[in-house]
């Protein structure tokens, strides 16, 4: 049976509700793309119809009005599962929380009520749109979320036993050793007793009552063994993850004295990768199947449609996801690779390998130079065969940009590129050296160094091709009034994202960063508000949203406004999950 992973929440943000009533038509000829991340034009009249004159198209889920209660049961149970549950258990797995297997089963057990009610909606409702990939995507989430759970069971158990043999083995060499070693003392002590002058005069002298130390070192050596064996193994290998759940039970002891027959060696690696895999894009999965869960509700992006559709909806999923990444970078989750506007800590205070990671500008940089480059080929996609027009050229050169901006912003974030561009005064610098090495001052010789502001990437290309996406799409014509102004909408989100890490760069360069610390600048979080919610009004903007909006009497403020205030809400959650991790990492009973 299949599974429905929808949520009112984000289907209000997403025009869900309004844009199923009018569950739309497929493209209607013209197909062109509509823009380099934006999609075919709007086939629709250049003035907003009415409802009486927009074929509201098949049945939809949200139309049939039947069975109601346990579909939304459904889209209820599992927007708290994937949107609450889930990122609190993702932030205690990754902060090794002794919580984690249980809001792991919390997960799974909400999980399988949203399956159960799925379950039976669709028993008892037609099949009203066949062939979705909501319903396959749920089943696949839902047996890797349940993989998930069982690889950390097997990684906590796994290197606890592990652990526990290590520290029996390093105990039992200790023991040895002391052994040997008062074995040792004792012989000498033996040695000395024998030869003792036997002259000691005071009642009390060892020479009088014999030699008590031997058996005063054994004494303590057999308190010494009865104190390492008393040792709680669990305390001194603060396996905190295994205390908070099945401790002490049948469950616990089976495990832990069966676990090393499947997790040894190279199998608890590879087990322990893979659990890292899923933990790190599990929360994506979520993402996808609330948002294939909205389509297939409201039962949009039909037939060739579903070109627009994935175009607006993939590519406002990335600028979403890019706002919640530069939150990230504001709250300090990429401070170790130097990404959180921060001096890269040094490789004596981070593993090797974070030290050969590349600057967060540079990566953004790639990211922009691969859309643009794979892109370029697919902008003529949904009207293929036909004739191209000033529209798909448009879109084209928009890729282009991005494939421009991109290889210059990664030309630009290359040392080696930088220090050839300097070529002629290093050139100077040394053949002054050679010809008069003595007559170097001291403060001449550090107005070599590296400027102040070397310190941090500061590489406005990123942020300039952003700007221009934006400045191009807030007056892209389009063949509907709301259509343009959605656009505007999102076009001045990015622009203002753009100005934002504009003012970023500007406070960074007037004042380099000096510290390990994550700097925060408070213009990041306007940019990453900007971001995160011009992705939200892009997907609103795909052509079946704006068809349903019109079919119900929607103007584009009320998305705009609903998108606002869902992504206020959301930026404070993401804020407060990543609190919990730093309380759980803390530890304090966590």
């Amino acid at each position: 049976m299949p599974q429905k992973h929808s949520s009112l929440l984000h289907s209000a943000l997403l025009l869900g509700l309004p844009l199923a009533i009018a569950s739309p038509h497929g493209s209607n000829g013209s197909g062109h793309s509509e823009m380099g991340a934006m999609d075919m034009s709007m086939a629709h009249s250049s003035s907003s119809p009415s409802n009486s004159t927009i074929d509201p198209g098949p049945m939809s889920y949200f139309r049939l009005g039947e069975k109601t209660a346990w579909i939304y049961g459904h889209i209820f149970v599992m927007t708290i599962c994937w949107t609450v549950v889930l990122p609190l258990s993702i932030m205690l797995s990754i902060a090794k929380s002794r919580f984690t297997i249980p809001s792991q089963a919390t997960f799974l057990v909400l999980n399988a009520l949203g399956l159960f009610l799925g379950t039976v909606y669709n028993a008892n409702t037609p099949d009203l749109y066949a062939n979705n990939a909501h319903h396959k995507m749920g089943w696949i989430f839902t047996w890797l979320a349940l993989a998930w759970t069982i690889m950390g069971i097997v990684n906590i158990y796994g290197k606890y036993v592990t652990d526990r043999r290590q520290s029996r083995e390093q105990i039992s060499q200790a023991n040895l050793a002391r052994y040997a070693r008062l074995h040792q003392d004792a012989e000498t002590q033996d040695v000395r007793w024998s030869n003792d002058s036997g002259q000691g005069t005071e009642r009390n002298s060892a020479s009088l009552f014999g030699p008590p130390s031997t058996e005063s070192e054994n004494r303590n050596f057999d308190n010494s063994l009865q104190d390492y064996n008393d040792v709680d193994l669990d305390e001194v290998l603060g396996e905190a993850e295994k205390h908070g759940f099945l401790r002490n039970t049948r469950v616990d002891r089976f495990l832990s004295q069966n676990i090393h027959r499947i997790a040894f060696g190279k199998t608890l690696i590879i087990n322990r990768i893979l659990y890292t895999i899923i933990e790190r894009t599990i929360i994506l999965m979520g993402w996808a199947a609330l948002a294939t869960g909205i389509i297939t509700f409201g039962g949009i992006f039909r037939g060739s449609a579903v070109f627009n559709g994935l175009a607006h909806w993939i590519k406002g999923g990335v600028f979403f996801w890019y706002g919640i990444y530069t939150l990230g970078r504001w709250m300090g989750a990429f401070a170790d690779f130097g990404w959180a506007w921060n001096i890269k800590p040094r490789s004596d205070l981070i593993p090797t390998w974070k030290t050969r990671i590349p600057s967060a500008d540079s990566v953004e940089s790639f990211l922009i130079f691969l859309y643009g480059i794979s892109n370029v080929w697919l902008e003529h996609l949904a009207a293929w065969g036909s004739t191209w027009s000033p529209e798909d050229y448009e879109h084209v050169s928009i890729t282009i940009l991005f494939f421009g901006g991109g290889l210059l912003g990664m030309l630009i974030e290359s040392s080696r590129i930088r220090d050839l561009l300097s070529t002629n005064i290093l050139l100077s610098h040394k053949e002054q050296e050679e010809q008069a090495p003595h007559t170097i001052t001291t403060a001449q010789d550090t107005a070599w160094n590296q400027p102040t502001h070397y310190t941090i990437s500061l590489n406005p290309l990123p942020a300039l091709v952003i700007l221009l996406l934006g400045l191009m799409m807030s007056s892209h014509t389009q063949d509907s009034p709301l259509s343009s102004m959605i656009h505007k909408q999102w076009g001045s989100l990015l622009i203002g994202a753009s100005l934002a890490r504009g003012t970023t760069y500007i406070l960074c360069y007037l004042k380099p960063q000096s510290s390990h610390l994550p700097a925060r600048p408070p213009s990041e979080l306007i940019c990453a508000f900007c971001l995160m919610a011009g992705g939200v009004v892009f997907m609103a903007s795909a052509r079946d949203v704006v068809m349903a909006m019109e079919y119900n009497g929607l103007d584009a403020m009320f998305g705009f406004t609903l998108g606002m205030g869902f992504v206020a809400l959301l930026m404070a959650w993401v804020v407060l999950c990543m609190a919990v991790k730093g309380l759980a990492e803390r530890g304090r009973g966590w």
